[in-house]
C-alpha cells in the first residue's frame, strides 16, 4: 500500500504537478541573480512555471480530448441525445458535455443548435451548464494542484449542478422563453462523414493549435493575476475577504467571477494563488465555477437566444448552485485537504 501511495505521490506531483519544472525554473532565477524568495524573484518563477506547466499539460490533454470529440460531433451528440427522456436524458447531456469546448462563449452555439432541433429546453441547459463548467480537461489540472479527492469532487459536483438546473429548466416549462428564430429553426440531416484513425489525429491536432491560440492569451493574464496575488497581496487582505472569518467569501467569490471573461485553464492559476494566501476552499472553487458558467460576456451572447425571464432563472439556478457546492467544500475541507 506504501508503494501505491508513493508511485501515485510521484505521478501527482512530478508528472502531473510538474514540480521539477518549477525547480528547474527556480534555478534559472537563481542564475539570473534573482531571489525566488522574494517578490519579484517568486513572480517570475510562478509566471514562467505556471505557463509552461497549463500550456504542456493542456496540449497533451487537448489532443486526447479532441480525438475523442471526432466520435462526437453535433450532429451525432443531437441523436444520442435524442433517444433518451427524463432525468436520465440529463445525465447524459451533462456528461456529453465534458468532451466538448472548453468555454461557455464556445458552448452556446451549440446549445442554440441542439435547442433549435428540437431537443427538450432542460436537456440543453443541463449541457450549457457542464460544458464550461466540468471537462476531461480539468480533472487532469485539478488533479495537478488540488490532488485528486477535490478534482473528483469538483467534476462531480458541477454535473450535479448541470442535471439539476437542466431539470428544474424543464420541470418550469419555459420553451416559450427561447426566441422564435431558435424554436423555428430548421436542421437538415447530414451523414456522419468516416474518419479514419489518420483523420481523427489530424482532427485532434487542428484542435490543439485552434484552441492554444484561443486560451493561450487567458493564460498569460490568469497566471499574471495569479502570480500578483501569490506575492503582491498580502495573506492578511485574502483571508478577511475569502477565509474563515467571513461567511459571506463563497458568495463574494462568486460573484466576482461573473464579469470576467476566461476558460477553466485561465482560472486555475488564480484559484492555486489564493488558495495558498488563505482563502477557503470553497471560496477558490466557487470562483472557479462562476467565471466559467457565468461569465458577462456568455450572458450576453446567451440573451440574444433566450428571453429575459429564462436567462434569469438560469443564472439564479447557477448561482445558487456554485454558491451551496462552495459551502460544502468548506465543510469537508478538513477531511479531503
Amino acid at each position: 500500500m506504501q508503494t501505491i501511495q508513493t508511485a501515485w505521490d510521484f505521478f501527482q506531483n512530478e508528472v502531473l504537478g510538474m514540480k521539477w519544472l518549477n525547480r528547474l525554473i527556480g534555478n534559472i532565477v537563481e542564475a539570473c541573480r534573482l531571489d525566488p524568495a522574494s517578490r519579484i524573484g517568486g513572480s517570475v518563477q510562478f509566471f514562467i512555471y505556471d505557463v509552461l506547466k497549463i500550456m504542456a499539460l493542456l496540449g497533451v490533454l487537448i489532443m486526447m480530448i479532441s480525438y475523442i470529440q471526432s466520435y462526437f460531433p453535433p450532429e451525432r451528440t443531437r441523436k444520442i441525445l435524442g433517444r433518451f427522456h427524463g432525468i436520465g436524458a440529463n445525465i447524459i447531456a451533462a456528461l456529453l458535455g465534458t468532451v466538448t469546448p472548453f468555454c461557455s462563449c464556445s458552448s452556446i452555439p451549440l446549445f442554440i443548435g441542439f435547442t433549435g432541433a428540437g431537443l427538450p429546453l432542460g436537456v440543453t441547459f443541463s449541457f450549457l451548464i457542464s460544458s464550461p463548467m466540468v471537462d476531461l480537461g480539468s480533472l487532469v489540472l485539478l488533479m495537478s494542484i488540488f490532488g485528486w479527492k477535490i478534482a473528483l469532487l469538483y467534476v462531480l459536483f458541477g454535473l450535479v449542478i448541470a442535471v439539476a438546473g437542466g431539470t428544474l429548466i424543464e420541470k418550469l416549462h419555459l420553451e416559450g422563453q427561447v426566441e422564435e428564430y431558435i424554436r423555428n429553426g430548421k436542421t437538415i440531416d447530414i451523414p456522419q462523414e468516416q474518419l479514419h484513425y489518420k483523420d481523427r489525429m489530424k482532427f485532434a491536432w487542428e484542435q490543439v493549435v485552434a484552441t492554444a491560440k484561443k486560451v493561450f492569451p487567458y493564460v498569460l493574464v490568469g497566471v499574471g493575476v495569479g502570480a500578483w496575488i501569490h506575492n503582491w497581496i498580502p495573506e492578511d487582505l485574502i483571508v478577511k475577504l475569502l477565509g474563515d472569518n467571513n461567511s459571506f467569501g463563497v458568495i463574494i467569490a462568486t460573484v466576482a467571477g461573473v464579469p470576467m471573461y476566461a476558460d477553466i485553464f485561465g482560472t486555475i492559476p488564480i484559484a492555486e494563488a489564493l488558495l495558498a494566501k488563505g482563502a477557503l476552499l470553497g471560496a477558490v472553487l466557487s470562483f472557479m465555477m462562476g467565471v466559467t458558467t457565468l461569465s458577462l460576456p456568455s450572458m450576453i451572447m446567451l440573451r440574444k437566444a433566450v428571453k429575459p425571464k429564462l436567462l434569469g432563472i438560469f443564472v439564479g439556478v447557477c448561482t445558487l448552485g456554485i454558491i451551496l457546492v462552495g459551502y460544502f467544500f468548506n465543510f469537508i475541507a478538513p477531511f479531503i485537504l
